[in-house]
């Protein structure tokens, strides 16, 4: 069953490009309400964590030096059918393949540095969006 809720970061390279305003409005104007979201920078412990799915990967290590070279802004965004709706949004990892109008088409260099994340099932928001905020930050 579809929540009404998915997590987004906008990674180091969009951050670093000054896409954060940008990015924020193209999510906006989606029907998207912001419930948190704040401006960090994630340890190398952090990235590790938050990407161990990921931790057996070739390109683990790499992913984890991108994800701590410089600030994030992480978000908890709210719609219905959040997750399947952001990621439309956001477009196919690779920005050469992802659809025209798409955050990554329009803000991503690489499929490397790709812009944004955005969770990939209604479990993973949840898990991804508790591990960003206490539920004091959430509105």
């Amino acid at each position: 069953m579809a929540t009404n809720r998915t997590f987004t970061m906008i990674k180091p390279d969009a951050v670093k490009n000054g896409y954060i305003g940008a990015i924020l409005e193209k999510i906006q104007t989606a029907g998207f309400k912001i419930v948190a979201m704040k401006y960090t920078k994630l340890s190398k412990g952090d990235a590790e964590t938050f990407y161990a799915v990921h931790s057996e990967r070739p390109f683990f290590n790499d992913l984890v030096a991108f994800m701590t070279s410089g600030p994030i802004v992480s978000a908890i965004l709210e719609k219905s059918n959040a997750v399947e709706d952001f990621r439309t949004l956001i477009g196919a990892t690779n920005p050469e393949e992802a659809a025209e109008g798409t955050i990554r088409k329009l803000f991503a260099g690489s499929i490397q540095e790709n812009a944004v994340h955005g969770s990939d099932s209604d479990e993973n928001a949840a898990i991804e969006g508790a591990f960003h905020f206490s539920g004091r930050e959430i509105f």
